[in-house]
């Protein structure tokens, strides 16, 4: 199949290139920067340059291509109109999509996530399936919105389907919130958690992910909706011993009412419990994640190498 990929060197991205290759798929990514162009066709893919505003850009690839995977979200947001500019753009990348593949029967994956979901209780692939769907945050209700669309494809004979992700993919060289978690450690001089620390996240290594990520291209029914989840909750407290053991630092608990101060960006995060289930994903496509826990990555110290950013 040959495969059209936004967001193909990214964190997820650039391990679900060599998962498709290795399974025999021709993967061509949009490329921001001369750097990710160089590094897809190191790793056996075309290139396309571009970026997600370059909508006849991937209009055309999309119309090209047998199969297409959206994982490019404008996570600098600073530079990208806000929150709001990255779920729009996001949005509008998924409706030129969805115009192009129209009829085709062809797949269509799109990435989305678990966070803020079902807060305090266990998510599943079953909730957040109506526009009305109770969420407190503003961020999972635009992506939820865009997910919506792409699973309403279905009408429109394309074979589309939603991989939602939890708030950790780890694995190393992860610059996400768990390296963002050591980072804070480190100038805080404390491994900190909320309030008891017993809020659950849910968690998946990047490899696994990938795995899934073609499972969806390849098998995926029309209107599917998956979740890459290897974990089903990880207690932050258990994250912040970890973290503490590794770089002999407190481990301490932090109020909920002084989480921005300490956290900064990540301050309504991470007191957030949001644990979620694959259960239904593994019963439909026999996915079964195998490598490394959150735990058991923290415990092989690629996230204490180097300072984090």
């Amino acid at each position: 199949m040959r495969v059209f990929m936004t967001g193909a060197s990214g964190w997820i991205g650039s391990t679900v290139v060599p998962e498709l290759i290795d399974a025999g798929h021709q993967v061509i990514g949009l490329a921001r920067s001369d750097a990710s162009a160089e590094a897809l066709v190191a790793a056996g893919a075309e290139a396309v340059r571009g970026d997600l505003d370059d909508i006849g850009t991937l209009r055309d690839a999309a119309v090209g291509a047998d199969g297409v995977i959206h994982l490019a979200f404008k996570h600098d947001i600073a530079f990208s109109g806000g929150f709001e500019g990255a779920a729009a753009a996001d949005r509008l990348a998924v409706e030129t999509f969805g115009e192009a593949l129209a009829g085709s029967g062809k797949p269509f994956v799109i990435a989305s996530g678990t966070l803020g979901l079902a807060p305090g209780r266990v998510a599943t692939e079953e909730d957040g399936q109506s526009p009305d769907w109770p969420t407190p945050f503003a961020a999972a209700r635009a992506r939820l919105a865009t997910a919506l669309l792409a699973v309403s494809l279905a009408s429109r004979n394309v074979r589309s389907s939603v991989v939602r992700f939890p708030p950790t993919v780890h694995g190393e060289g992860d610059h996400g919130f768990m390296a963002a978690l050591v980072g804070i450690a480190r100038d805080k001089g404390v491994s900190g958690y909320v309030g008891d620390g017993s809020n659950r996240w849910p968690a998946v290594h990047r490899a696994d992910a990938a795995h899934l990520v073609r499972l969806a291209l390849e098998a995926a029914p029309a209107g599917s909706t998956l979740h890459a989840v290897g974990e089903e909750g990880v207690p932050i407290r258990d994250v912040a011993d970890a973290i503490g053991r590794h770089l002999g630092l407190p481990v301490a608990s932090v109020p909920p009412e002084d989480a921005d101060a300490h956290f900064g960006w990540l301050g309504g995060l991470v007191g957030v419990d949001g644990p979620a289930s694959s259960a239904l994903t593994r019963a439909s496509f026999g996915w079964r994640p195998v490598q490394p826990g959150l735990i058991e990555d923290l415990d092989k110290g690629h996230y204490f190498d180097a300072p984090s950013a």
